[in-house]
């Protein structure tokens, strides 16, 4: 086997990828090069002392390249290469999974339009991400009020008798069930696609010509629809800025850093209006801008992601041409990557790079008050660390039923939900009732064993209750043999005895510390006390929302598991075909048999069972 000092000796001068392997040999950096040879050679010249670099050389035990035709496949196999191995030293845009993107449903006889953030690759059209859910939501309900285009879902669609309430309050053709021309209904889809896509000049012109058409040929309530849907255009477009006269589309970015902190804007202009914009924070990263920037397109574009005709640079990248040539074979025109020094275009640089600094100002002002608020609940609490991970814990049950324990994390003082956890109880018989201390008890041991392998402790742990769930959290450290983290109870209010008032008073909430017997009772309206109350009831909504699911599930089950010969595809068959229980009960035998895998004699074993069961 070749040495890494021999790989790096035998590195041809061509075009490819890079990918850069730790001892464990997972994959923790990707990069494309014009000279393979010259590039990565040029990472291990002492000459470059970026901390960054060494700190990730120091990592390297292995590399491997792969070689391409030329600039373009390493860009592609360099794009594909990152979505597939998620090297943890490349830039990654996490931010993205936080915006909302609006789905057409083109791939259905009668599309929907709605909002998601879950973007996959099922031939259906994605617009977005949207920076601004509230922004995004308006523009569905415009669309909805206005292009009357059905907002159910494909199973509700399938199986509706009669129109909605959608229909009756004029917001929905209900082509469920009436008779809509189809030609006129992917008419609406199609002018609704051009309102999202931002190209509203030329959807106000198609409409004001339907209108005259319709005016003409004496159909006046039809026009007047049309004159609202103008309105509502209209209305829009006022709320947009103008920022360029030659009426394209354009993506705008900007780069503002202080060190290796870095903020990045988009600005998006569509047919010359400022439409929207989207921001990305990235730390410690000490590359240079231009390498900032081509990680940036790079991974922007990915996806369904709506490629302009010009994608405005604050600097100038060796490969734009390269780039140019593979956006334009995916958006079927001519994409121009451009770096403008003086006029218009450089105002609009310019623009983003003073909305990419206020963005960083922001940012930064937000993380000193959260850790202020984070200092706060350190000297509140006595808490020899400082509070930068909290875990809380909630356990959720009816009389130990479906008892499922929950974990959330918060990192900074803001949720860290890819730390969420679920836990099913195993060891308290539903059979006793209710027993919190012993749940508790079991959740924390599992959380601590495995911590402890791990490595991966918080600083704090919150316990939804009093002394008694705090006992138990320090219970399960003991038993793990974990020290060093700190643990807290928090008791919720509670109704105070009060016989001669009429009026309900309440308890302050409490906080318990291990070794003391009375609580601290934090000011009803601090800092502290908020931050903790936003972990504790985040904890406690994450496992009420569980315990529903578990309890749905069942419900639905249980019936279908007295059927004779109806095993789990059979369940999924069927309730994807009626929806639910009652539906299949009220269901005929023929309507039974049109679902697959379900024979005569199994059809009438499932109305025997469901209509002879009591209740």
């Amino acid at each position: 086997m070749m040495t890494l000092k021999e790989k790096l000796a035998g590195l041809p001068a061509c075009p490819g990828v890079y990918l850069m392997r730790d001892k464990g040999g997972k994959v923790i950096y990707v990069g494309k090069a014009k000279d393979l040879r010259a590039r990565v050679r040029a990472y291990f010249n002492a000459s470059d002392e970026r901390s960054q670099i060494q700190f990730l050389l120091r990592r390297v035990a292995d590399i491997d390249t792969l070689v391409t035709g030329n600039d373009k496949e390493a860009l592609i196999l360099e794009n594909n290469l990152i979505k597939q191995y998620k090297p943890r030293y490349n830039i990654r845009l996490k931010d993205d999974k936080s915006y909302l993107s609006i789905k057409v449903t083109t791939q259905h006889p009668w599309p929907r339009i709605f909002a998601t953030r879950k973007i996959v690759k099922d031939g259906n059209r994605y617009f977005g991400p949207f920076s601004s859910a509230i922004a995004a939501r308006e523009t569905i309900d415009i669309i909805e009020k206005h292009f009357l285009l059905r907002s159910c879902t494909d199973h509700n669609f399938k199986n509706r008798t009669r129109p909605c309430l959608q229909f009756q309050i004029k917001r929905c053709w209900a082509p469920c069930v009436l008779p809509v021309a189809p030609q006129d209904y992917r008419e609406q889809v199609r002018q609704a696609m051009l309102f999202i896509e931002g190209k509203q000049q030329e959807l106000i012109a198609e409409l004001k010509q339907r209108m005259r058409e319709k005016s003409e040929a004496l159909e006046f309530e039809a026009a007047a629809k049309i004159r609202d849907q103008i309105q509502a255009v209209e209305k829009t477009l006022e709320k947009q800025r103008m920022v360029s006269h030659w009426g394209g589309d354009q993506d705008i970015f900007g780069l503002y850093r202080e060190g290796g902190f870095i903020e990045a804007q988009v600005l998006f202009v569509r047919q010359g209006k400022l439409t929207g914009n989207q921001s990305y924070s990235l730390e410690d990263l000490e590359f240079p801008d231009e390498e900032v920037m081509a990680a940036l397109l790079t991974q922007f574009y990915q996806g369904q992601r709506f490629i302009p005709d010009e994608i405005l640079l604050p600097v100038a990248l060796d490969d734009a041409g390269v780039r140019e040539e593979y956006f334009a074979e995916q958006k079927g025109k001519a994409v121009a990557i451009l770096n403008p020094q003086r006029g218009d275009k450089r105002q609009l640089v310019e623009m983003a790079e003073e909305n990419a600094r206020q963005s960083f100002a922001e940012r930064h002002d937000q993380e000193k008050a959260r850790e202020k608020m984070l200092r706060e609940l350190q000297a509140q609490l006595r808490l020899k660390n400082f509070p930068q991970r909290i875990e809380c814990y909630d356990i959720s049950n009816i009389h130990g039923a479906h008892a499922v324990g929950s974990l959330v994390t918060f990192v900074n003082g803001e949720p860290d939900k890819t730390r969420y956890r679920h836990y099913r109880i195993r060891t308290i018989d539903p059979a006793s009732g209710g027993d919190d201390f012993g749940m508790m008890l079991e959740v924390l041991k599992r959380r601590f064993a495995r911590g402890r392998e791990a490595s991966d402790l918080p600083d704090l742990i919150v316990v939804d209750g009093g002394k008694g769930q705090l006992a138990m959290a320090l219970a399960a450290m003991a038993e793990a043999g974990v020290s060093g983290v700190e643990t807290v109870g928090l008791a919720k209010d509670r109704v105070q005895a009060a016989a001669r008032s009429a009026e309900i008073r309440r308890s302050e909430e409490r906080v318990f510390l291990p070794g003391q017997s009375n609580p601290v009772i934090l000011k009803r309206n601090s800092n502290a006390l908020f931050l903790l109350q936003r972990v504790r009831d985040e904890a406690h909504r994450f496992a009420i929302t569980h315990h529903k699911k578990l309890r749905a599930r069942q419900t639905i089950y249980s019936a279908l598991d007295r059927v004779p010969g109806v095993g789990g595809a059979r369940k999924r068959a069927l309730l994807r075909a009626f929806g639910s229980v009652k539906r299949i009960e009220e269901a005929t035998l023929e309507d039974l048999l049109k679902v697959p895998s379900i024979n005569e004699k199994v059809a009438h074993e499932i109305l025997e069972s469901l209509r002879s069961a009591p209740g």
